[in-house]
């Protein structure tokens, strides 16, 4: 049902998103000004990167889109506030284009199909026409679990907010050097390590297990997105809290699950089993170069 209606949808362009990008893009150039460098500006941007790289990783990916955990509800919303102030949409928006990517990957249906190029899969689906990107009117349907929930239909509209109040305190902090780092700079760095799981991660590295699509396990991808980048471990068990599997598949994200399970915060972290792992493991490492 959902297929038949993007079929049948028209694609149009997204100025918004794509003006807004630019915009970030051109306001992170300002750290090439000497007069906004400072060690404490860099400081800021690296922590927010750390907290909102895991608000989106733990809080929007593995938690909210695939449920591969489950946190204490106060808890459960502080993570998708943190994932909100990545500025990659509400949670509602990411949590529905996700799962329609993993009901259509890499073919008809998927918003960011790793066939139609790297650039396509990487940022040019955001904004070009592109009528498999869920509409506002659809997400209902992806995630209704989130939107019979009042407090992510807030969030889900007023993200965008927590940016600006964000924004407020660090200039009230730090000045322009704060916002410029870890506004801007952070915004564009955090952008391209999520981009690269969509592309790189569909087009170069390893496949471990047979999927049926492009999805590949990137080790430079996972380091820079905290265990994101072993992509086919995750589209063979979309389930799954742990993305690495293997003991050199870095995977910050499920240490961090690891250590809210031993303060109790965290509880029916699901992993896959021995035998489910040997049911779809390939007969050899295939790899990919694009």
């Amino acid at each position: 049902m959902i297929k038949a209606a993007a079929v049948n949808r028209k694609a149009r362009r997204d100025y918004a998103v794509g003006i807004s990008l630019a915009v970030i893009h051109l306001g992170a150039l300002g750290i090439f000004i000497p007069a906004l460098f400072s060690w404490q500006a860099v400081a800021v941007a690296v922590t927010l990167y750390v907290l909102t790289g895991f608000g989106i990783t733990l809080g929007y990916h593995r938690l909210l889109t695939h449920r591969a955990l489950a946190l204490w509800k106060p808890a459960e919303y502080f993570v998708a506030v943190i994932g909100a102030l990545a500025l990659q949409g509400g949670p509602i928006e990411w949590v529905a284009t996700h799962r329609a990517h993993h009901a259509n990957s890499d073919r008809e249906g998927d918003p960011h199909d790793a066939h139609r190029g790297m650039p396509w899969a990487h940022v040019e689906w955001l904004y070009r026409s592109n009528k498999y990107r869920v509409p506002f009117e659809e997400r209902p349907r992806w995630a209704p679990d989130l939107q019979n929930d009042q407090f992510y239909v807030f969030l889900d509209r007023n993200h965008a907010l927590a940016q600006v109040v964000l924004g407020l305190i660090l200039l009230a902090i730090g000045g322009w050097s704060w916002v410029v780092w870890g506004i801007f700079a952070r915004l564009v760095f955090t952008y391209h390590c999520t981009w690269l799981v969509n592309s790189a991660s569909h087009a170069l590295g390893y496949q471990t297990f047979r999927t049926g699509d492009r999805s590949t396990n990137n080790w430079f991808v996972a380091i820079i997105a905290f265990g994101e980048g072993w992509h086919n471990n995750h589209h063979a068990f979309p389930f799954s809290a742990r993305h690495g599997l293997r003991w050199f598949e870095f995977d910050p994200t499920f240490w961090m699950i690891r250590v809210l399970g031993w303060i109790r915060v965290a509880k029916n972290v699901r992993i896959p089993t021995r035998e489910m792992i040997q049911r779809l493991q390939a007969p050899r490492h295939r790899r990919f170069s694009t």
